[in-house]
């Protein structure tokens, strides 16, 4: 508390420093950028701080979904948006570290095209397998795609998406190579499962969490390198024999350079009083997410963890066996 105290008394005294322009914000809608389609983990998500954000602002925060090309396509928008502070991205591992070495040509860059705002949630990824698959635990899997690997198919939300690589890390650990399907987000990936028509997916848990409290798709592990406390009867893909299987999704936001310092401060604040309020806590925790602590939030902190992710991402792609677009 003293610590959200600090941060609220410092960025009032950057606003009060400021032109009246920037400290007149917000005097119309704000577009929040997602990079997937609606229904997906990110999606979910957005809609839910949006919401709690209008409220605050008041002014309305309208959700535009801009999918494709493992969500660089929505960042390239957001940092080719009005440097205004009226259009925000909320990214994540994928469209603002991994994508640096997924790509050979990046369409932006994530530490000089945007600034940071806030660092927001994380949620654990889960690895799915339709119900007819038979396989229960991930060693009767990896039997299973060795037997029949020419027959399989994984799913993702794009090339080069978070669950992309997450389940490309899986078939390198098996040994066995099965095909790739890439969709616009997690709903349509998610219905191919159900229909028995997609073997297995890597998605974020938000997306997941209702058909897997159903049991409509199995749940065969989680993949962060500890069991999540949102979901602790769910072993990790460590405790069953894949160490090398790293799957963690974080989400923040940013802005594109330039956008006033007041303009972020105030975001940074009204973001902040979003992320405390209990009744969000509570709804996020309902989709498997953990809202960060105080301390990880600051743009400060944040720009400098982006920029670890991004090295620390290099290499494992590299070995994943995922080829640069």
């Amino acid at each position: 508390m003293v610590l959200n105290r600090l941060m609220a008394t410092l960025a009032l005294a950057v606003i009060a420093s400021l032109p009246a322009s920037a400290q007149t914000w917000p005097a119309r809608h704000i577009t929040m950028i997602v990079t997937f389609g609606p229904g997906s983990g990110s999606d979910i998500i957005a809609r839910i701080l949006s919401a709690h954000m209008a409220e605050d602002l008041g002014q309305a925060v309208v959700v535009e979904n801009v999918g494709g090309a493992g969500g660089t396509i929505g960042a390239a928008r957001a940092a080719k948006a009005d440097a205004d502070g009226y259009t925000i991205l909320l990214g994540g591992i994928d469209t603002m570290a991994q994508s640096q070495s997924l790509y050979k040509n990046p369409p932006y860059n994530p530490v000089t095209d945007f600034v940071p705002i806030l660092l927001a949630a994380e949620q654990p990824m889960v690895l799915l397998a339709r119900n007819s698959l038979p396989a229960t635990n991930m060693k009767e899997l990896a039997a299973y795609m060795l037997a029949n690997a020419d027959k399989m198919q994984f799913g993702s939300s794009g090339l080069g998406s978070a669950p992309h690589l997450a389940c490309s890390q899986l078939a390198v650990s098996v040994g066995a190579k099965i095909a790739h399907v890439p969709y616009r987000g997690s709903a349509p990936a998610l219905q191919d499962m159900l229909s028995g028509n997609l073997d297995l997916y890597c998605p974020l848990a938000a997306g997941a969490m209702p058909l897997m409290e159903a049991k409509s798709i199995k749940a065969l592990a989680v993949l962060t390198q500890e069991r999540s406390p949102l979901l602790p009867g769910l072993p990790t893909a460590r405790e069953q024999g894949f160490p090398n299987i790293d799957g963690y999704y974080w989400m923040g936001f940013f802005a594109p350079t330039g956008t006033p310092v007041a303009v972020i401060a105030r975001l940074a604040l009204r973001l902040n009083k979003t992320l405390d309020k209990p009744a969000v806590e509570q709804r996020l925790r309902e989709t498997g997410t953990t809202i960060m602590p105080p301390q990880r939030r600051p743009a400060a902190y944040f720009g400098k963890y982006v920029v670890e992710e991004i090295a620390k991402w290099a290499p494992i792609i590299r070995a994943s066996g995922v080829v640069p677009n």
